[in-house]
């Protein structure tokens, strides 16, 4: 049975900014970390900025992470899991910002799908960081494969990279990140696209651009190369999000055409409104409890809990299993937020499960 190390040996697959960064901040966290790339040059330069301890795979690693681009990680994926010789207890996972199409190829207990929160305008191994992840959101997608103990040792290395791990369901991630993610990025690289186009004649236009045309055109410097793949594997959301921006800015348009100045006001208002309400990074919450929950030895449970909490927007700050020695059922313990811990027992009842809350010492 897996469980919970205080550090191990770890795979990083693919050295670029999300690789990099997941090699530093896990090194700090004592693991031995080891690298590959299909750049030999780049696996190089890994090692010598000290980014990885050594180049190649380890058939021994606890925990493979592939940071690979969507076109590729299914097969990459895929072939770390397809390995005999590798380690039985191994935990593989991935970064990939489109969950659907991996999760739905790889019903496999080795494997719980993943996606950090988090980038950098700089590419490549020069952006990489071991405090990239710090705040972030770790989506991981549990589902009706999923081994509870792989996904609390999954959860805990997450957390102690700094990140929050969010569960979510594998469509539900693909849908919103398309909102918060995907079209965010396509419409800063439109303006800036419209900027490029607009200074051609007019040469003062691109030095006129202030702090916010700045800030809404930041991650269009990010690294190109990914999103074809991305926009690709997640086109259905992509586009069903774009839809309905079109019809936002069809409606401005109206609003400004005519002069509608109360239509107008009223559009800006609620999204300033709803922008100064935006969470910052995620912290730990400083009041916690644990909530146990008596489960049964069945596929999806963990997924089923989990995503609960994630529709009620409580963050699991930590996970374990403590399983019955008669077998065929155990109880997950749940580090959370104190002032939501009610909503979340109340609704795991509703559906069935026995739980109880407790104040940590």
């Amino acid at each position: 049975m897996t469980q919970p190390v205080d550090s191990g040996r770890v795979l990083v697959i693919g050295m670029g900014l999300i690789g990099g960064s997941v090699a530093l901040g896990l090194k700090e966290q004592g693991f031995s970390v080891s690298g590959v790339d299909l750049d030999d040059t780049r696996e190089a330069e890994a090692l010598r900025l000290g980014i990885i301890d050594a180049i190649g795979d380890d058939l021994s690693a606890d925990l493979v992470v592939v940071c690979v681009p969507a076109a590729s990680v299914v097969e990459v994926v895929g072939e770390v899991l397809a390995n005999p010789l590798r380690s039985a207890d191994v935990i593989v996972t991935d970064v990939c910002g489109v969950k659907v199409p991996l999760v739905t190829a790889m019903r496999d207990v080795r494997f719980i799908g993943g996606h950090p929160m988090a980038g950098s305008e700089q590419l490549g191994l020069d952006g990489a960081r071991a405090d990239l992840f710090v705040g972030a959101t770790w989506v991981l997608t549990p589902g009706p494969t999923t081994d509870a103990s792989r996904y609390a040792r999954l959860s805990s290395i997450v957390a102690r990279l700094g990140a929050m791990p969010l569960a979510l369901d594998a469509a539900d991630h693909d849908r919103l990140v398309a909102v918060v993610s995907h079209v965010p990025h396509l419409l800063a690289a439109t303006l800036m696209h419209r900027a490029v186009i607009g200074a051609a004649s007019d040469g003062a236009l691109l030095q006129l651009a202030a702090g916010g045309f700045r800030d809404m055109t930041r991650v269009a410097a990010g690294d190109p190369a990914i999103w074809p793949e991305l926009c690709a594997a997640n086109a259905t959301a992509i586009t069903a999000t774009l839809d309905q921006v079109i019809g936002d800015l069809h409606d401005l348009r109206a609003m400004v055409s005519t002069g509608d100045r109360s239509g107008l006001e009223r559009f800006l208002t609620a999204s300033s409104t709803a922008r100064r309400a935006l969470p910052a990074k995620q912290v730990v919450p400083k009041s916690l409890v644990l909530l146990k929950v008596v489960v049964t030895d069945r596929p999806g449970i963990l997924a089923d809990v989990t995503t609960v909490a994630s529709d009620l927007q409580v963050n699991v700050v930590d996970l374990q299993i403590a399983h019955s020695v008669e077998g065929g059922a155990g109880v997950l313990q749940l580090t959370i937020d104190e002032l939501r811990s009610q909503d979340l027992r109340r609704a795991l009842v509703e559906r069935g499960y026995r739980c109880t809350l407790e104040a940590l010492a």
